[in-house]
């Protein structure tokens, strides 16, 4: 009844033990037959056991450990060269693997299939970290390499840096770059960095017949990542993604604010500064600003505003946002090209000139997403004309 409760093949119980809100352990051993030399064939002798132990799947609601006492048997023929080896068992657990078989292979479908935590499950299993995260790379690459025709056709791929991990004392920043079919939203690769160089790889090993079935390539305004595309897939249609244009537009509004602040009152926003009050107000959709909201912004630019560079680049913000509320290319390229010339005369603000410069370097790109409507951030379709 215990072999049958514990559930592995070809082993015999040897106990089972485990005070009250404490970790439960099963003994087992194995019980197959005497294996032969592998070099002569002469059936081997037992020279000891040892006890490996194994985070095992939990049993009636306790952490479980599943204790193994592997043989280590050595030949019995004086004259073969062999030593002494140690049983293995594959269904029990697999080589220096320190989860179970059956442990690392639920481990790997709740991260891969549920998108569950490594540090949630390990707190389930009441184990280290890295003894799943171990477990879900081995078992994990595994699945990826019997399968190489994953991804299947990919028409629209996309590239976007994602802050990987701080590592160090300095907590010093590690990025990688996300390989996603923004079509499907699905999440093809992390390759690490964000220079380009190692998409440009990941690209190469696809093979041009994959490479030539893409058509549409969505980036972040990153010089890089427009390399990679106009080297390895020529032929698609770069678009920018609209999520991070309007992230350009926050910022550039953000650091005149901050400019502003210091030239008019000496130093960084106060509590009490009117520019600094305002500062969530100003990264707020207008149209979603009550009528109370867009009064008292007015009335703060006004107090902390005298020139009116703050005002001028929360206009600007507005009209790169205003670019989305159409779906026509040809009108998106002539917005694009008539604002960037706009907000680089000679009276606005740098801020302003600055995201005018840019708007116009990324015009194709930018009009791009009125055709593709494709994007890093918020998948949605990629049409069929």
């Amino acid at each position: 009844m215990c072999e049958l409760l514990v559930g592995l093949p070809d082993v015999r119980i040897l106990g089972v033990h485990g005070k009250a809100n404490d970790v439960l352990r099963i003994y087992v051993e194995s019980r197959g037959e005497r294996p032969g030399c592998t070099n002569c064939g002469v059936l081997a002798q037992l020279k000891d056991r040892s006890a490996v132990e194994l985070v095992d799947l939990p049993c009636l609601g306790r952490a479980t450990r599943l204790v193994w006492h592997k043989c280590r048997w050595k030949c019995a023929e004086a004259s073969c060269p062999v030593g002494s080896w140690t049983e293995e068992d594959a269904r029990i657990a697999a080589p220096r693997m320190v989860l179970s078989d059956r442990a690392a292979r639920w481990v790997t479908l709740q991260v891969g299939y549920y998108a569950r935590s490594i540090n949630d499950l390990a707190l389930e299993l009441d184990c280290d970290w890295h003894t799943v995260n171990d477990a879900v790379i081995a078992y994990g690459t595994a699945l990826v390499d019997d399968d190489p025709k994953r991804f299947g056709v990919v028409r629209a791929l996309g590239l976007d840096e994602v802050l990987f991990a701080r590592v160090g004392s300095f907590h010093r920043q590690e990025f990688s770059t996300q390989i996603v079919d923004v079509a499907r939203g699905q999440l093809l690769d992390v390759v690490p960095g964000r220079s380009g160089a190692q998409a440009t790889a990941w690209l190469e090993r696809q093979g041009k017949e994959w490479r030539d079935k893409v058509r549409y390539a969505t980036l972040d305004l990153s010089s890089p990542y427009r390399k990679v595309f106009t080297t390895m897939v020529p032929d698609a249609i770069q678009v920018a993604d609209p999520f991070h244009l309007v992230k350009l537009a926050n910022t550039k509004l953000d650091e005149c604010r901050r400019r502003v602040q210091n030239e008019t009152m000496g130093h960084r926003g106060r509590k009490s500064d009117p520019l600094y009050r305002c500062r969530r107000l100003l990264t707020k959709a207008e149209e979603r600003l009550s009528e109370g909201g867009r009064e008292k912004l007015m009335g703060l630019l006004r107090a902390g505003d005298p020139h009116g560079d703050v005002a001028t680049m929360w206009q600007a913000k507005e009209a790169v946002r205003e670019l989305y509320a159409h779906a026509d290319p040809d009108l998106a390229l002539q917005w694009v090209e008539q604002l960037g010339a706009d907000l680089q005369d000679a009276d606005y603000p740098i801020e302003a000139r600055s995201l005018g410069r840019t708007l116009i370097r990324w015009k194709h790109q930018i009009a791009a997403w009125h055709k593709a409507h494709v994007s890093n951030v918020c998948p949605s379709y990629c049409t069929s004309s």
